[in-house]
């Protein structure tokens, strides 16, 4: 008579298949992202046959990284069907897709909500912030015995270049230590621009030779450190001077290459697409990361604002989110028409809102009797950034809100003393280099006494 089969989690001969803790919880991720055990044998057989794994859809990832965390029931899970006191400041706003809601404030992102897919279920473990953050680069709890590598620095380990452009690229830096290397070594690290793609004159650090150095002098000077190198590379060998001869040859390969200096020119994309995606701060760094994964870039992570927000949450969320700034001003000043409605004490109809505007724009946090005072505001603030209006079109790069984000300087004019009151000194002593360096710092001082949450926003980038 045969032995009858007992199901059990033992080590059983009559298993078939006895899973390790690790396979038991890798079939529980898999659940959750809809695929059952027989998808994945399938899908592990074809690969078998075919003599490979089975390629991946995606070519290239842009990892979107938003500092503290940004609040889900603020953005993407407004809460819909919660008591009232419990959902926060901001109302739920319908989405492409049926009985889908996100925030208010996500007005942009509601209308392409059909293309994208919002994983509201993820979360961590984590009560801390920087123990959260390396779950979030790498995909691993925190070890006191072993840095783990970060999901761009595998990602370049395991796939290497592709046309001449490095394989992983943090944009404006490197954000924190969680997204090194860690054990794969120094090679594998990201390239970081130096730079903001938001600022006027965006320049990527060491990606044009030298002023006085033409391509024969380069020449000479690389087969100069290509001998030195080869003579120490024989006395010793290390990690870090493997990665500093992969950071060079990288750095050749993109000098060499117009297509990859090109996939860094912000200034070869059509004025229009640059507008769609706004001239700020995360337009610009998102129309960048597209215009690299395109070029080849494998891997890009860009960071973005500061979201830790523990009170005061609707101002610090419409503070990041559009509204009317600066940089929207610019936006609206290339457009060939702007149509304003200026509503009453209560606002336009809903459905006016709904379905006939493109832009709500926000002048701050009060209430006016009409819609008048704010749409002049935004007249006087798009038309001054118009051609001829200003005497000196560099002025508007020079003013609150355009470098850097920081308010302008104290003003100072004739005669140098009034009533006892002296201006600074450095104003007056007629070297420039001087009265650049007392602008930028009276600049700094000003905005962190009057406006600290833009002095917040600028150290978190």
């Amino acid at each position: 008579m045969s032995k009858p089969f007992i199901p059990s989690w033992c080590n059983s001969p009559d298993h078939v298949w006895r899973p390790s803790r690790r396979e038991f919880l890798f079939t529980g991720v898999i659940g959750t992202l809809g695929l059952t055990m027989g998808d994945l044998f399938k899908l592990q057989a074809a690969g078998t046959a075919a003599g490979q794994a089975p390629k991946a859809v995606a070519q290239s990832v842009i990892q979107i990284y938003l500092p503290g965390g940004m609040s889900a029931q603020e953005t993407f899970d407004p809460k819909l069907h919660a008591p009232i006191e419990y959902r926060g400041p901001f109302n739920p706003l319908k989405t492409r897709l049926e009985g889908v809601h996100f925030s208010e404030v996500m007005t942009q992102t509601a209308k392409v909500a059909d293309k994208i897919t919002v994983v509201r279920s993820m979360t961590h473990g984590e009560a801390d912030h920087d123990r959260g953050t390396h779950n979030m680069f790498t995909g691993y709890r925190p070890s006191p015995a072993l840095q783990y590598p970060s999901f761009g620095s595998i990602v370049s380990h395991e796939l290497g270049a592709r046309n001449d452009l490095p394989p992983y690229i943090c944009i404006p830096s490197q954000p924190n230590t969680f997204a090194g290397t860690g054990y794969l070594g120094s090679a594998y690290g990201p390239f970081s621009l130096g730079n903001d793609p938001a600022n006027s004159n965006f320049k990527v650090r060491d990606l044009s030779l030298p002023t006085g150095v033409d391509e024969s002098r380069f020449a000479t000077r690389r087969e100069m450190r290509a001998t030195v190198d080869a003579h120490f590379s024989a006395l010793e060998k290390s990690d870090a001077l493997e990665g500093m001869d992969s950071f060079y040859q990288r750095a050749y390969a993109m000098l060499s290459s117009d297509k990859a200096r090109a996939a860094f020119s912000l200034a070869d994309e059509p004025q229009k697409i640059r507008d769609d995606y706004g001239s700020g701060t995360a337009g610009q760094r998102m129309l960048l990361a597209r215009r690299l994964v395109e070029a080849g870039v494998r891997f890009v992570s860009l960071t973005y604002g500061g979201w830790d927000h523990h009170d005061n949450i609707k101002n610090a969320m419409t503070s990041q989110m559009p509204k009317f700034d600066q940089a929207l001003a610019r936006e609206f000043a290339g457009l060939d028409e702007l149509l304003l409605i200026c509503g009453r004490y209560e606002g336009v109809d809903e459905r006016v809102a709904e379905h006939l505007v493109d832009e709500e724009i926000s002048v701050g946090d009060f209430v006016l009797s009409g819609g008048e005072l704010p749409a002049a505001l935004v007249i006087d603030a798009v038309a001054r950034l118009q051609e001829g209006v200003l005497g000196n079109k560099d002025s508007a790069l020079r003013e609150s809100f355009s470098e850097d984000g920081l308010l302008d300087c104290p003003q100072y004019t004739r005669p140098a003393e009034f009533r006892g009151w002296k201006a600074p000194e450095k104003l007056l002593g007629g070297n420039h280099e001087e009265i650049r360096q007392w602008r930028r710092s009276a600049a700094l001082e000003k905005t962190a006494r009057l406006r600290p949450d833009l002095s917040l926003r600028r150290e978190s980038v």
